[in-house]
């Protein structure tokens, strides 16, 4: 019977690479995610108590903040909000500084680095990951450690650089960086398997017992060592490290007892410290940083390294070097098969051209969308219209003042809104983009989140415009609504069709597993996701500086019929963006 206490309880992730080795990355678990997730909401809560107390400064120093000022620190607190995890791990591959400082990283299911669009999914799902403790639950009880935001993303967050192999490595280069001229080795394979056995465990181990083991081991070897240090286990230490330079020395090929391991080892240990160089500042600059001549050498020696590792395990090589060549081969995977960079011209062609295609080709999603919006609003109108006296349960108490107050406001020449400029203007931005990661992140719950959080905002509309046509007065809130609603609703309902792709996918994802359906449908909806910010911040800026301004009826129109205009442009750019990929 198999000794339980050799059984691996960790979850690992087997993918294949095109050069048909086997990478095996072991899955961060619940408690080393949430110790990341600890130190990330830490510098999360230092960042926005750091905004705050500068623009407090600056507003003391000034007088007051307002205005521009103020929209900023609206804008900023949101971005830190929403996009810190977002950014970290799209744009430093896989980690925030939380995931760093605990040694994991975020990668997709097949082993590539992710993407800003994907760390973007991630970042969206979180809200309802946190709502009872889904995520936790889901992360510990999911083959591979997968959240709803991992499964919407189609990503796996795995150990990086655990720290006993990364101490033990660096030994172990600097073992072989040396010269070493001592002779030939001077244990047998059993008695070195022994030593080097202990060593590689040593840190693992209990004080009492390293040192109980490290007596047993000096006793053995003593008679052959009587210039020894006195302490046990630095003892054992430098007999590991003489006999391994013996072994990689000029001489150890004299040894009939070396393995085919430690020759492999000794051969290529500095060209793995070359490869590992290059990657390092591929990682960092991506495949840009290399030279003509580079590009072809990083991709000859990734193979060569590949290869190493298949020997290695062939050969059963110490657990330590495996592991070094597992990151580099994963390392040097992750810099040739990742997605193109995200380039400044990459951004603007993924704005102005893949988004309105997603749209475009997501057509049926955006109808069902539209519908439920203006069914919902029609039936809070049409509520409202026939019994009035439910006014007062169903709309605040702020637009029935304004309701009250609208004949004799009009008269006077003020609209339905009368402050704005960028703070209004940040603000609209700001709430209208929350509501849209709503009906998005509620398509994870089979659509009802999406459903109700559309259908709630067009029944509030609806029940506002009959309030408002009620008491003589809905020509007062169209001429506030006419600028912005056409750019604000779309948004709304793509982010709701978004959603809705994500629920299909769970429900229905046909001859798809469930979890491939849901990646899928999760990086096309992350499109829809793009054109809905650039609607909402088009809509923002529109609400926040047109429609409660003093601009006249006429200008009003002028600008909601340019915003539908621009709506369409954007759209047919999509139709023509697809069609000639299509073709």
């Amino acid at each position: 019977m198999a000794d339980p206490s050799t059984f691996d309880y960790r979850q690992h992730l087997e993918l294949e690479t095109p050069e048909h080795v086997v990478l095996d990355y072991e899955i961060a678990g619940v408690g080393s995610r949430a110790a990341a997730a600890l130190v990330d909401w830490f510098i999360l809560v230092v960042l926005i108590l750091g905004v705050l107390f500068s623009f407090g400064l600056a507003g003391r120093a000034v007088g007051a903040v307002g205005g521009w000022s103020a929209a900023v620190v609206i804008l900023l607190l949101f971005a830190i909000q929403f996009g810190y995890f977002a950014l970290f791990e799209g744009l430093r591959e896989g980690q925030t500084p939380g995931k760093r400082r605990l040694g994991i990283r975020t990668i997709r299911d097949s082993g590539r680095g992710i993407t800003f669009a994907d760390a973007a999914a991630r970042s969206l799902l979180l809200p309802v990951d946190l709502l009872g403790m889904i995520g936790i639950l889901l992360i510990a009880i999911h083959p591979k450690g997968r959240r709803l935001g991992d499964l919407v993303a189609g990503t796996v967050v795995v150990r990086d650089r655990p720290v006993a192999a990364r101490a033990a490595a660096a030994s172990l280069r600097g073992v072989v960086d040396a010269t070493y001229d001592l002779g030939t080795p001077r244990l047998n394979d059993a008695e070195f398997q022994l030593v080097r056995e202990f060593a590689s465990r040593a840190g693992a181990l209990p004080a009492v017992v390293r040192e109980r083991f490290a007596a047993q081991l000096t006793a053995r070897f003593a008679d052959r060592n009587p210039d020894r240090p006195a302490n046990n286990f630095e003892f054992i230490a430098q007999l590991h490290e003489d006999e391994l330079a013996r072994r990689r020395g000029r001489f150890g090929g004299r040894s009939a007892g070396r393995s085919v391991a430690e020759r492999l080892i000794a051969r290529k240990q500095g060209r793995w410290s070359e490869f590992q160089a290059i990657a390092e500042r591929v990682a960092k600059g991506g495949l840009d940083t290399l030279g003509a001549q580079e590009l072809p050498d990083f991709a000859a020696r990734y193979r060569e390294v590949a290869a190493d590792l298949a020997r290695a395990r062939t050969y059963d090589a110490d657990p330590v070097v495996r592991a070094q060549l597992e990151r580099l081969v994963a390392a040097g995977h992750s810099a040739l098969y990742r997605d193109d960079r995200q380039t400044w011209a990459r951004i603007w062609q993924f704005i102005v051209r893949d988004c309105p295609a997603a749209v475009v080709q997501s057509w049926r999603y955006v109808a069902i969308a539209y519908l439920v919006f203006l069914v919902s609003a029609g039936a809070g109108f049409a509520v409202l219209r026939d019994r009035p006296s439910l006014a007062p349960e169903l709309i605040p108490d702020t637009m029935l003042e304004r309701a009250e107050a609208g004949a004799a406001r009009a008269a006077s020449g003020q609209g339905y809104v009368t402050v704005t400029g960028p703070t209004m203007a940040a603000m609209i931005v700001v709430n209208n983009i929350k509501v849209a990661f709503l009906c998005f992140a509620g398509g994870v719950m089979l659509g009802v989140g999406a459903l109700f959080v559309l259908g709630f905002n067009g029944l509030q509309l609806g029940i506002s415009f009959g309030h408002f046509a009620n008491v003589g007065m809905s020509a007062y809130l169209w001429t506030f609504v006419i600028g912005h609603g056409v750019l604000e609703i779309s948004a709304f309902c793509f982010a709701a069709a978004a959603g809705f792709m994500l629920a299909l996918a769970i429900i229905a994802p046909g001859t798809l597993s469930r979890s491939d359906a849901l990646t899928l449908a999760g990086r096309r909806a992350m499109r829809l996701i793009g054109a809905v910010f650039v609607m909402l911040i088009a809509a923002g800026t529109i609400e926040g500086f047109v429609s409660g301004s003093a601009l006249s009826l006429s200008g009003r129109i002028a600008v909601s019929a340019g915003s539908a205009v621009f709506l369409v442009a954007y759209l047919v750019n999509g139709a023509r963006a697809r069609k000639a990929l299509s073709s």
